[in-house]
């Protein structure tokens, strides 16, 4: 499969779970508010509270993640290959070129934020530009700058939006059912009401736990894509196999990282454990198994 292709299909995947997702998350609040008995108006509250949370850290994204942490600008004299790798991409993807920012850390590592093309941001550890060689770190930088072209930001913040407004929604209903809330419901007695009960209160559980591991499948994919399109920005993908491959030897953790961010990084800067729970731990994964990567990208330049 070529780079062209693996890039649509990962696409094509993408646009599937989103869907899936969006499906699930209208008619699990459409239960639950019916369930609980309560007006479809606290679906929009809930929307407009998580809403406006993600836009604001979205919004802000590039500012809140840099102070978090303790990255510097990247001077071009002291970075150079890290600044001229990034300068010759955007040049060639006729993309702005995005502010650039190192964290002294001797963990390899690497993420990619801001709203936008225009407002982007690629940041680099120290350890990672230290260890690898130019390739390796031109590969690294197109796919972090294939996460800004794809707006995967944007899509992030929205499906953050998505996982807040479940999450809140069940927490109120719950909450308000506990306290005997005001619900204008007048057939509590009947068969089918207390089934549609039952079928809310179950939702409101389980639903905030369904959504994130969506919005993590969702991740793990969007991962896929940006190695795909990494590569069909440098026609190199041994640049990127090479890179994978020296990251996935670093065990030590980013001392900065934290679940908020890993999802933004190239690897999991939080290192997960291995060993028996490994295939029940991948459902909550942010980024997919290396190996896997690697092994895809293997078979892109076989062809």
């Amino acid at each position: 499969m070529t780079h062209y292709q693996l890039v649509a299909k990962n696409k094509q995947r993408s646009f599937f779970i989103i869907s899936l997702f969006i499906i699930f998350i209208v008619g699990a609040a459409y239960l639950m508010a019916k369930g609980f008995g309560y007006s479809l108006d606290i679906v929009g509250w809930a929307l407009v509270f998580s809403g406006g949370a993600s836009f604001f850290s979205y919004y802000y994204s590039d500012k809140i993640i840099l102070g978090i942490s303790g990255a510097k600008e990247a001077k071009r004299n002291e970075f150079f290959d890290f600044y001229t790798v990034t300068e010759n991409i955007c040049l060639g993807q006729k993309m702005p070129m995005p502010k650039l920012y190192v964290i002294e850390d001797t963990a390899m590592n690497a993420f990619a934020t801001g709203r936008n093309p225009e407002h982007a941001v690629v940041c680099a550890t120290t350890g990672l530009l230290s260890r690898l060689n130019r390739s390796e770190v031109e590969a690294v930088v197109a796919h972090e700058l294939s996460h800004v072209k794809n707006y995967d930001i944007l899509l992030m913040s929205i499906v953050s939006v998505l996982v807040g407004l479940i999450a809140l929604l069940a927490d109120w209903m719950l909450r308000m059912s506990f306290w005997g809330g005001n619900r204008k419901r007048d057939n509590d007695n009947d068969q089918i009401g207390v089934i549609v009960t039952i079928v809310a209160v179950i939702l409101a559980i389980l639903s905030p736990i369904i959504a994130q591991l969506i919005q993590l499948a969702i991740s793990r994919r969007r991962e896929f894509l940006a190695d795909a399109s990494g590569v069909e920005m440098t026609k190199n993908p041994e640049g990127l196999i090479k890179a994978l491959a020296k990251i996935s030897t670093d065990s030590e953790p980013l001392e900065v990282a934290n679940k908020a961010t890993a999802h933004l990084y190239i690897s999991n800067p939080l290192k997960n454990t291995t060993g028996a729970v490994h295939a029940f731990a991948k459902l909550f994964n942010t980024h997919p198994p290396i190996e896997e990567r690697i092994a895809i990208l293997r078979e892109m330049s076989r062809n």
